[in-house]
Parts: C-alpha cells; structure tokens; sequence
C-alpha cells in the first residue's frame, strides 16, 4: 500500500452509499481524515436521514481510521468545508506562547452526490430541471469554492468532479441530468486553469457502477456486476499527491480504465461561404482523418487563426530596417528583445527547430511604435528591430501595447487571460508563442 495520505484531509460528499462510500472507505484506510458528507436522502432528492453518513463513519472507525460525519445538502458547502477545518485543522501555536489558534487544512474535495429525477422532456417539469442543477452543479460549485481558499493558501489541492456517459453523450429520459453533468467537465477545466499555478488539480470522472441512482437505467444483473469498488482505484489514485493530470476527462467500469479527449478535425476554410457551399464540402468539413487533440481554448483559438492565416492571399511584407539597429530606449519592452537577441546569439542552436519567423508590433495602446522581429528561420538566427526582411511572411504575428508585453514577461499579467480579453493579439500560428517560453523566462531578468 505505497500511495499513502497521511495527514491529508478530505471531503467525499454523497458518501452514504454506492461510489462515495467505497472512496471515503479506502482513503480512510489509506491515512486520509475523511468528512463523510450525505444528506440521506433518496434518489430523487427528497427527505433526509443521518444514517446513511453514520454508518459509514462507523466503518471506518472501527476499521482504525479517522471521519466525521456530516448531514448538510451540497448547496451548504460552506457548512460541509467548515466540518472539516472544525474537525481536522491543525492546531498551532504563536512564539510558543499560550494563545493557540487553527490552521485550516484541507487537502481533497470528491464532488460525487448526486440525484436523478429522469423523465422525458415534454413531460419534465421546472423542479426536475432545477432540483438536478441545485445538486449536482451547484452543490460542486459550492463545496469547491468554500474548499478553494485553504488549498490556495497551502498551494495544494486535488478536486474531483463526477460526471457520467449521459453528460458526455446524452441519454434519453436524462436531459436535465446529461446537461448537468456535462456542466461540470467545463466546470472542472476551469478550475484546472485557475488552480494551476497554486498545484490545485482538478478532473472529470465518468463512472459506470452500480448503484441506488443506476438501478433505475440498468437491468439488475448489470448493476450487480458493476461494483462501485472497481472505479475507486482511479479515484485514489487522482487525488494523491503524486498524481499530476489535471483538466483531464477519466472513465472507469467493471475493471476497465481509460480517458475521454477532444480532438478536432482539419475541417475546411471558405471564404464568404454559402449555406450551398456548406452543403457541397460537407464531407471534408466532417472527414475526422488527421484530427488534432485539443487541450485548451487557446490552442483552439491558435489553431483557428493558423487555418486563417494560411488562407490568407495577401502579399509578403516589405524588407524592414536592417538587423544593425538599435532597439529604442523610449520603448520600455526594448529590453526584452535586447535579452533574446543576446540569448539567440549566445545560443542560436536553442532556437532552430522553432523554423519560424514573429513579428512583434508594439503599441502605445492606440498607435504603432516599433516592430520587432524573431526570426529563427534563417541559417543565422537572430532578433532585430524593424519589419521582416528577404521578402519573408512571419508566421505568427503579434501586436500588444507596450506596457503589456512588459507585464506579461514580468509575471503580473496572465498571457491567456491578456489573449482571450483582446490585449494580446496574434494573427497566424499562436502555438509558436508557446514555444519561445524559455527564450521569455530569459527575457524576464531583464530590468524594465
């Protein structure tokens, strides 16, 4: 038993039966503090009882492991995060004095209550529809967040969220429970971008087990068979501290592990296109051979802007000033490219296999004040001041104002987030970008 949770502590909600239960149960055994989270209610989210939370607390008690039960809906994560910190928060002292205080940990949240209330569309009613959000996605929204801040403050964190193939694939009778539990995988990736630089992973599982939800939408026999304990292996293994995935989709049943991913086809650009032109190359827009695994948004959004660029019949630039010139002191970023300039001449070698040209327009958030080329496609590599020379195309080209460019290779402005809200721009290839990472991290010793 190598994977070990020793002093860890974490919440399972829904942990009075079927998946929940075997989780609690095996981190317990494994060292982990567990809250023990479930209302006690039945499959439709109606009534409550403290019985099912107690008895597994008592299981595990008595198996030599550590929980505490709680009785609270979901939607109080609040009161469920408070549970834990009341319960197992360690307790410090101040310059060894008398005064005694906690400090919250919390180490593990496993979103897995749940509810169904299945019935077809035409004949579901407002409560089914909201009664299914209120659990399954708020009640991970709000457990998520009260636990956020003490795994932001430890910089420590893993969160699970529970999906099903009804939110990856729909199902009938299941509209409000597929929307919902497809709600959380984008759930789930967000928080796996906003956590990252805090080592707070978060991931989707997609179970298939047998249980008191399940038993309405499988035959028996297939229940019986599919025993809650053969998905519990993955869950633990996720949210141990070796485990480093993170805005990933897993899927475990009847002994089977595997992982869903994105990936999307070459399709087809047309310009001004028609519905009729739609229609006619309707086959290569849907022909899936070569697809792209797609991870995140923005290598969507650099994936988009590519097609578009090489669609583009628009003649190359004209050569620029001369790679002698000077960078401008009045351009505070200057700098940065003065550091990469040095850096590619020290070690042109790092930069060849990029075989790309960037063009770098910096502004004073309205108008032009200097271009900057990389140009790492040449025999000779090299970062000069001006447009792109030989008659080239760049690759990728970006335009930022100056005082921007300069906080983002200081750390103080996300490069994402700067994309995604119109200060960064890049027309052509922005996977390059991704690429001069270490040629930046360079550039940020820079004194600006």
């Amino acid at each position: 038993m190598s994977l070990r949770f020793d002093g860890k502590v974490a919440i399972v909600t829904g942990a009075g039966g079927g998946l929940g239960r075997t989780y609690a149960l095996e981190l317990a055994k494994r060292g982990c503090k567990v809250v023990v989270n479930d209302l006690g209610g039945d499959r439709h989210g109606t009534s409550a009882s403290s019985s099912m939370a107690d008895k597994v607390v008592q299981e595990i008690k008595a198996a030599g492991g550590q929980a505490v039960a709680n009785y609270d809906s979901v939607e109080f994560g609040d009161k469920i995060v408070k549970t834990a910190i009341d319960n197992f928060g360690r307790i410090g002292n101040f310059f060894q004095s008398l005064i005694f205080f906690y400090i919250g940990t919390l180490d593990i949240v496993i979103n897995n209550a749940g509810i169904l209330r299945d019935v077809s569309l035409l004949k579901m009613t407002e409560l089914d529809w909201d009664l299914i959000f209120k659990v399954h996605v708020k009640g991970a929204y709000a457990v998520t967040k009260a636990a956020w801040p003490y795994m932001r403050d430890q910089k420590y964190g893993r969160i699970v969220v529970t999906s099903s193939n009804a939110g990856v694939h729909g199902n009938f009778g299941q509209a409000n429970y597929a929307a919902a539990k497809s709600a959380l995988i984008g759930f789930a990736n967000s928080l796996a971008q906003e956590g990252a630089k805090y080592n707070i992973l978060a991931n989707t599982l997609v179970p298939t087990a047998g249980s008191r939800l399940t038993e309405t939408v499988m035959p028996k026999n297939l229940v019986d068979a599919l025993k809650p304990e053969y998905v519990t292996p993955l869950v633990t293994y996720m949210v141990h501290e070796s485990f480093q995935e993170s805005g990933k989709l897993f899927e475990a049943g009847a002994g089977w592990y595997g992982t869903i991913q994105y990936y999307k086809g070459k399709g087809k650009v047309i310009s001004n296109a028609s519905a009729d032109d739609i229609a006619k190359n309707w086959s290569t827009i849907t022909d899936m051979a070569g697809a792209e695994f797609i991870g995140t948004i923005s290598e969507q959004s650099g994936r988009l802007m590519a097609l578009l660029d090489e669609n583009e019949s628009s003649s190359a630039p004209s050569g620029g000033s001369s790679s002698g010139s000077a960078f401008p002191s009045n351009i505070k970023s200057s700098a940065l490219f003065q550091e990469m300039a040095d850096g590619v001449k020290a070690d042109p070698n790092a930069v060849k296999p990029l075989k790309a040209i960037v063009l770098y327009v910096i502004t004073d958030g309205k108008n032009e004040l200097g271009k900057f080329t990389l140009d790492f496609k040449s025999a000779n590599p090299s970062v000069y001041l001006g447009d792109v020379q030989n008659g080239e195309k760049p690759n990728a080209t970006v335009t930022v104002a100056d005082s921007d460019f300069v906080d983002i290779a200081a750390g103080k402005l996300n490069a994402q987030k700067a994309f995604m809200g119109g200060k960064l721009k890049v027309k052509g290839n922005v996977m390059l970008l991704q690429k001069l990472q270490t040629l930046l991290e360079k550039a940020k010793k820079s004194k600006l």
